[in-house]
C-alpha cells in the first residue's frame, strides 16, 4: 500500500510516494507560500498533491509546528509565514479523498532515523536545525508526542535569557541563535540581509564574521544536545536540517560537546535519511511501525 507523504517546512514543501519498502518515489517540491492566508497554503498543497494522490491509498503529513487534533498550530509562526492555525488534516482529506495522519516534522523525521538504526539502541534523539530548531524524542523504543504535541520542541528551551526575541513570543530560545533564521539576524555590516546558506559560503571562504556566526550557532546546539542528554540520558542524538547537515557544521558541535563533562557527551550522528526523514518517518507511522 503506497502512502503520499507530505512535509510542510518553513522554506519548502516536499511530498512523495512511499512504498511498503520504505523507498521514496516521484519526489516534488515547492516553496512554502510566504502569503500569511491559509488560503495560500491550501493552493500550494493542492498544487503538489495533484499529481500524486491517484497512486496513493493514504496521505501522511510530516509539518513543522504543533500538531493538535489534526490541526496546524505554529508554535512560530514566522516559520510558515505567519500562519499561526491550519485545519491540516481535514485540508488534506478534503484535497484527496483519502485517510489522513498528521505528525509534527522533528517527530517524524526521529521515528525515521529510529528505524534506520541497526543496533539495539532504545532511547534517541532527534534535532533538526533548519529554518528553525525542532526536535523527536524515542524513548524506550517509542516515539514521544506529548499530550498537545509539544514534546520534542527543543528549539524553544532557553540559550540566552539576554538574547533575540524568538518568534514563540519567549526571548533568547535556542532557535532564535541556532537556526537558519536566527543565523542571519545576527548578521551585521557587509553580511547584513545574506541567508544562512551565503553566510555558510563565507565561513568557507575564511570571512571571520561568518565563521563567528557558524561556530556560535553550533556552540549553542551543543549545550542544548548537552541539556537533552541530562534530561533524558538519550544514548544517542541524531542531527539533521539544513544547517545541521551543512559541511562541518556537526563536527564544530562535537568539539563543543567534547570540551564539557564527560557525563554529558552523547553519540552524535548526522541523519541518515538526510532532508527525506521527515517524508518517511510520517510514512512509517502511516503504515502502523509502531517499535
Amino acid at each position: 500500500m503506497t502512502t503520499l507523504a507530505i512535509d510542510i517546512g518553513g522554506t519548502k514543501l516536499a511530498a512523495a510516494l512511499v512504498g511498503e519498502d520504505r523507498q521514496i518515489r516521484e519526489r516534488r517540491e515547492l516553496s512554502t507560500p510566504a502569503s500569511k492566508t491559509p488560503q495560500a497554503l491550501r493552493e500550494a498543497l493542492k498544487t503538489l498533491v495533484a499529481p500524486l494522490q491517484s497512486q496513493a491509498c493514504r496521505v501522511a503529513i510530516a509539518s513543522t509546528g504543533i500538531i493538535r487534533e489534526g490541526n496546524l498550530l505554529a508554535i512560530n509562526p514566522e516559520n510558515l509565514g505567519g500562519l499561526l492555525h491550519f485545519p491540516l488534516v481535514k485540508t488534506l482529506e478534503a484535497l484527496t479523498g483519502l485517510p489522513t495522519l498528521a505528525v509534527n516534522d522533528a517527530q517524524a523525521a526521529a521515528w525515521a532515523e529510529y528505524h534506520a538504526m541497526e543496533d539495539e539502541t532504545r532511547d534517541m534523539v532527534f534535532i533538526t536545525v533548519s529554518t528553525g530548531v525542532g526536535g523527536g524524542v524515542i524513548s524506550g523504543g517509542q516515539l514521544i508526542t506529548g499530550t498537545g504535541g509539544l514534546a520534542g520542541h527543543l528549539g524553544h528551551t532557553l540559550a540566552d535569557p539576554d538574547g533575540p526575541m524568538c518568534g514563540c513570543g519567549r526571548v533568547g530560545c535556542v532557535e532564535a541563535i541556532a537556526s537558519g533564521r536566527g543565523i542571519a539576524a545576527a548578521a551585521q555590516g557587509e553580511l547584513a540581509g545574506c541567508d544562512a546558506k551565503t553566510i555558510f559560503s563565507r565561513a568557507e571562504e575564511g570571512n571571520e564574521q561568518a565563521i563567528r556566526l557558524v561556530a556560535h550557532s553550533a556552540q549553542v546546539l551543543a549545550r542544548l544536545i548537552a541539556d537533552t542528554k541530562a534530561v533524558t540520558d538519550c544514548q544517542r542524538v541524531v542531527v539533521g536540517g539544513s544547517v545541521g547537515l551543512a559541511p562541518g557544521y556537526l563536527a564544530q558541535v562535537r568539539a563543543c560537546l567534547e570540551l564539557m563533562p564527560p557525563v554529558y557527551h552523547v553519540e552524535l550522528r548526522a541523519a541518515h535519511y538526510r532532508h527525506d526523514a521527515g517524508l518517511l518517518g510520517a510514512a512509517l507511522l502511516a503504515q502502523g511501525e509502531t517499535s
